[in-house]
């Protein structure tokens, strides 16, 4: 009880010591309140861009295995990806035959191509031939309309499925189902619009809302030859426990396949959703870095501000500490008197920092990218304001806790 009413005193003190210095309190908290802002709005971002990032990766499936010609994320000699063949149409045919296991397997090609409705025109746009089997190993579903089925591969119909933005950019208020559609030199008629997905554009990737389905067959006589044309080859597990065992079978068929014998290299990658997400947690890991220990200037130079201001109380209350220690006050009251103070100017600031850094927050979200505060974010923004006070404080808080309570009754 004795320790309880002992702090509830030193913090009515400490609030007292604030409440008497308003102006200078206000003044000593805003490099703090400058410092939790930049360091809350790093975190924002970052966690924004990853939550971003994740979701629309999420069209790629955890459970499915991408045979490529090249790596997603480039490790290595670049020059001997490149001289890799194409992965031809037929290996799709051929791991289906062999991978019984398989709850599908859908090749995929891709070229750009300019579009038109009417008078409105768009350029470069990603046009994609692909299966039926593209919404089994993908998590993307069509918002209106249908995707292909079966009939559509076999007879080689020109039909085709656009993303979100194609329907906003192209058709705007138009209801684009069963409207025809000038890719290239082909028209095709408008079956259905894919539902929101987002972009993947934090390693060059593509806006998933800006592509074009059609069916590969067609794509194949629009646009070339399967022979001239690389493929990728989307493959999905039996299960996500079964990853591992399934991609060793997968890397023996395609090698079968390509015709590699025992001493020669892979020329072709097997690439999955958990290499990006590695990449992405290396490359935000070193950005977050440079982004908090830049942002810790601020709060450095905040402490500092602190830590001047406390010596500055120090000197100017010598004479109250001295009365206090005449009176009985030991030293530990005296040193958690002064630590208290500069935790609770430091915690008030970052409060303030915190209120500023939701507008920021929303601001940020409004006009530039993803980004939202969550409850670790904030818990961060407080554990950090009462460190920066207790290591701002202690210094000044041992001043005080060792005068001699003489010499300080002497102090005019």
């Amino acid at each position: 009880m004795r320790i309880l009413t002992e702090l509830g005193e030193t913090l009515h003190l400490a609030f007292a010591a604030i409440r008497a210095n308003k102006s200078r309190g206000l003044l000593t908290t805003l490099g703090i309140i400058i410092g939790i802002v930049a360091v809350v709005t790093t975190m924002t971002a970052a966690n924004g861009l990853g939550n971003a990032f994740k979701e629309s990766i999420s069209a790629i499936g955890s459970d499915v295995l991408y045979v490529s010609r090249m790596p997603w994320v480039m490790r290595g000699n670049w020059f001997e990806f490149r001289n890799r063949n194409n992965l031809q149409l037929q290996y799709a045919k051929e791991l289906e035959r062999r991978l019984r296991e398989a709850v599908a397997v859908n090749p995929t090609t891709s070229t750009s191509k300019s579009i038109k409705y009417e008078s409105n025109t768009l350029q470069d746009v990603r046009i994609i031939g692909t299966t039926d089997k593209h919404i089994i190993v993908s998590s993307a579903l069509p918002e209106f309309g249908r995707f292909l089925t079966g009939l559509d591969i076999q007879y080689k119909k020109k039909v085709c499925v656009i993303g979100s933005e194609i329907k906003t950019r192209v058709f705007e208020n138009v209801d684009p189902i069963n409207k025809r559609l000038r890719i290239g030199r082909d028209t095709y008629r408008v079956i259905g619009v894919m539902e929101k997905q987002g972009s993947a554009g934090f390693f060059g990737g593509p806006n998933f809302d800006s592509q074009i389905f059609i069916p590969i067959t067609s794509f194949v006589r629009s646009f070339g030859t399967s022979q001239d044309r690389n493929f990728d080859i989307a493959v999905k597990a039996p299960s996500t426990e079964a990853m591992s065992d399934f991609e060793y079978t997968l890397i023996g068929e395609m090698r079968k396949i390509r015709g590699l014998k025992p001493i020669e290299k892979d020329d072709f990658s097997i690439n999955k959703m958990d290499s990006l997400m590695s990449a992405y947690n290396n490359v935000m890991g070193v950005i977050v870095l440079i982004g908090l220990l830049i942002t810790g200037v601020s709060l450095f130079v905040g402490g500092i501000g602190v830590m001047n201001i406390m010596f500055v109380s120090v000197t100017e209350r010598t004479r109250e500490i001295g009365i206090r220690k005449a009176l009985g006050a030991k030293r530990r009251t005296i040193l958690t008197q002064f630590l208290f103070e500069s935790s609770v100017i430091c915690l008030l600031g970052g409060l303030v920092g915190l209120v500023l850094s939701v507008g920021i927050a929303q601001v940020i979200n409004a006009l530039l990218m993803p980004a939202s505060i969550s409850v670790p974010i904030v818990v961060v923004a407080i554990i950090v304001s009462i460190l920066v006070g207790v290591l701002s404080g202690i210094v000044p808080a041992f001043k005080a806790a060792r005068l001699n309570p003489i010499e300080a009754l002497r102090y005019e």
